[in-house]
């Protein structure tokens, strides 16, 4: 999806947005996320979280539109307007938070390489 189309459908443009994954780069978690194991999350609206804590509703900070790249996932966020949301916005526009991290399940993988996976949410991380 194109920021064009998520900004039409959000009637904004969005309070962030960078790269939520990278490919081909060792994760911290010991991972490897191979080119286009998310290419079928292209488009998807995801929540955004603070810290993947998404057990608590109340760090819900807004959602994200993810679209599939050569090198990468790229989001689009937008915050919504909860009090965490707002307060996650203004740390963004500051510059203090710059960093997304996202958590995915139904995996496929070879060894310590993920080949496919669903992107369930991204998180706004320290």
């Amino acid at each position: 999806m194109e920021l064009s189309e998520i900004v039409a459908k959000e009637g904004r443009q969005p309070d962030c947005s960078g790269y939520v994954t990278k490919y081909d780069i060792l994760c911290s978690d010991g991972k490897t996320i191979r080119s286009g194991a998310f290419n079928d999350d292209d488009g998807r609206k995801v929540p955004m979280v603070y810290m993947h804590d998404h057990k608590n509703l109340e760090n819900v900070l807004g959602h994200m539109y993810l679209e599939s790249r050569d090198d990468g996932v790229y989001g689009y966020g937008y915050m919504n307007s909860s009090p965490k949301g707002q307060l996650a916005k203004l740390y963004v526009d500051s510059g203090d938070i710059s960093c997304f991290s996202i958590f995915a399940n139904q995996l496929k993988k070879k060894a310590n390489d993920v080949m496919h996976g669903t992107i369930r949410e991204v998180s706004l991380v320290l």
